[in-house]
């Protein structure tokens, strides 16, 4: 069985590739297919993880799960699913898109509070490319994916910012410090074109 430290670029294409068959025969047959024997047992360990669907660099559904709480394989199932169909920002993806959707998979690790003793010490904490960021305040709670600030350009103080958007909180809230940021890593894997091949985003260096 592996874990997150010894996926591979195999690893990945597999995985990728197994989340658009999962979606393909949902949105076909209306069926869950059950993975094979190989891909439970190399996946059977707990990881977060989200799987993200893009039409002509359009996001078109993103669901996933920020904690390890359900082994991979069945994460990744439900994530797939959702993400084609349950993304309350989309209409659910057609079985006829999907010549013309990428698929795309982020593993996580489990996110970590960040301890500081003054909200300027986030900026020197976090690293755009590498970490994933979780908001919470109160009832409030949002998540940007490593590669989001990659994608548009931002800053480690505009990635706080956004993730504070994401919570519903105003862009400063995390100079508060009743509020709560953690970190986590990513390791993306994703189709260059649909049913294409699948490569592993580079980061940051």
């Amino acid at each position: 069985m592996k874990n997150y430290d010894t996926i591979s670029e195999k690893d990945g294409d597999n995985i990728v590739k197994t989340a658009r068959v999962i979606v393909t025969e949902y949105l076909k047959n209306g069926i869950t297919i059950k993975p094979k024997k190989e891909f439970i047992d190399n996946f059977s360990f707990k990881s977060g993880v989200f799987v993200t669907l893009n039409n002509n660099q359009e996001l078109r559904g993103c669901i996933g799960y920020p904690l390890p709480d359900k082994l991979l394989f069945n994460a990744l199932e439900d994530a797939a699913i959702s993400a084609a169909t349950k993304d309350p920002r989309f209409e659910p993806v057609k079985y006829s898109e999907l010549n013309s959707i990428t698929f795309e998979v982020t593993i996580l690790t489990s996110p970590k509070k960040i301890n500081v003793s003054k909200p300027e010490e986030y900026l020197s904490q976090i690293k755009v490319g590498r970490d994933g960021l979780i908001v919470k305040h109160g009832f409030y709670s949002g998540l940007l994916l490593p590669q989001v600030p990659i994608e548009y350009g931002w800053n480690e103080e505009e990635f706080l910012e956004h993730t504070c958007e994401k919570a519903g909180l105003p862009k400063n809230h995390w100079k508060n410090l009743e509020t709560e940021i953690q970190k986590f890593e990513g390791i993306v894997f994703k189709e260059e074109k649909p049913n294409g091949i699948v490569i592993k985003e580079a980061l940051w260096d």
